[in-house]
């Protein structure tokens, strides 16, 4: 099933417009209305609590600057579930989208996880269910199933291996050639997969992270004519992978200059390069980290707007609330968890992901 890009899906599947919500207490970070003692103020109270409650804050690569900065850990999905997993804490406060709270409470059922907001979805994950993988599979009797992380625990609870978009290609190409592959639920992640494997017995399902397909080929042209000689790093789940490397293999652009990576990839990528300027196409709170990784070079998004709504969604204030009064706490069934952990660790078992790799 395919989303069109620019719209966002809510956890019941209806469509809402793309928007940010506004709080009614505190003002959003991007609104900069506070003082620079009142932010100080916030980050000190943030931490308090949080050793108060014996809690680790993980957030997300696409959280906004003011909630990364603050947290004990800032990388992917998993990486972080990981961290969260090995932590002696016995608290987790994950800021991201609900998907990834449901994979750290999966690999460490014995805490307690906590997400600043429980409604915050994500497209992606949204575009499949279990019931729908359980027909898919019926279909296809004796295929593997290989779900991206951006997925739920019922999809994961059927999935024989997950993976991240870092290790995506090593874990298709674990699974026997003669083996039919059902990959869920990018599109266009699975179709990077199958371009670099050369495989054709994998099925791809037909769904998109709504971000990541909005950074279109006409974004990419426009920021490579206007930026000529820059450096360009490409998400695999974006819209314009697939132009990026048709304008390489027209000659349009050099090989060296153009890289589909993961986020993790990204940062390594930004740590090594010479360029003056480099274009990103991923979720624009992905600048935060490399701008600080590399503070000498320019990153610059080939699509300004790239902002998950979703992602935004743990606010100052709602960060603080989850400290204050312990919500919104995450559940995962433990038939279901147990279930989803063996795809999960299935995934480890092949390799470890880059430390910051989605």
């Amino acid at each position: 099933m395919l989303w069109s890009a620019g719209q966002v899906f809510d956890c019941k599947g209806k469509t809402t417009p793309p928007e940010v919500p506004v709080t009614a207490t505190l003002p959003a970070p991007t609104a900069a209305n506070w003082s620079p003692d009142q932010w100080e103020s916030w980050r000190a109270e943030v931490r308090r609590l949080a050793a108060e409650r014996d809690a680790v804050l993980l957030a997300h690569n696409y959280q906004a600057p003011e909630i990364q900065d603050v947290a004990d850990h800032v990388g992917d999905s998993l990486a972080l579930s990981r961290l969260a997993a090995a932590s002696e804490a016995s608290t987790i406060v994950f800021a991201g989208v609900h998907f990834m709270a449901e994979t750290a409470k999966i690999l460490a059922p014995e805490k307690t996880v906590l997400v600043p907001d429980a409604a915050a979805g994500c497209s992606l994950a949204d575009t499949i269910t279990a019931d729908q993988l359980r027909a898919w599979k019926a279909a296809h009797p004796g295929a593997v199933v290989v779900s991206y992380v951006n997925t739920s625990a019922e999809v994961k609870a059927e999935t024989d291996i997950c993976c991240t978009s870092s290790n995506a290609v090593e874990v298709v190409e674990s699974i026997p050639a003669d083996r039919e592959v059902l990959f869920l639920p990018d599109q266009f992640l699975g179709a990077h997969v199958q371009r670099v494997t050369g495989r054709t017995n994998m099925r791809i399902w037909m769904g998109e992270c709504h971000v990541h397909a909005g950074i279109s080929p006409t974004d990419l042209r426009k920021s490579v004519a206007d930026a000529p000689d820059a450096e360009l790093l490409v998400h695999p789940e974006c819209g314009c992978a697939t132009s990026a490397l048709w304008m390489v293999s027209d000659g349009q652009l050099p090989t060296e200059r153009v890289h589909v990576l993961s986020t993790g990839g990204m940062l390594d990528q930004a740590r090594r390069t010479t360029a003056k300027r480099v274009l990103v196409a991923t979720e624009i709170g992905m600048l935060h980290q490399l701008r600080q990784t590399n503070p000498v070079t320019s990153f610059e998004p080939v699509n300004s707007r790239a902002a998950c709504p979703y992602m935004k969604m743990s606010t100052p204030e709602k960060l603080l609330r989850a400290l204050r009064e312990g919500r919104d706490e995450v559940t995962v069934d433990p038939a279901i968890a147990a279930r989803a952990r063996a795809a999960v660790e299935a995934m480890v078992a092949i390799g470890t992901p880059s430390p910051v790799g989605e």
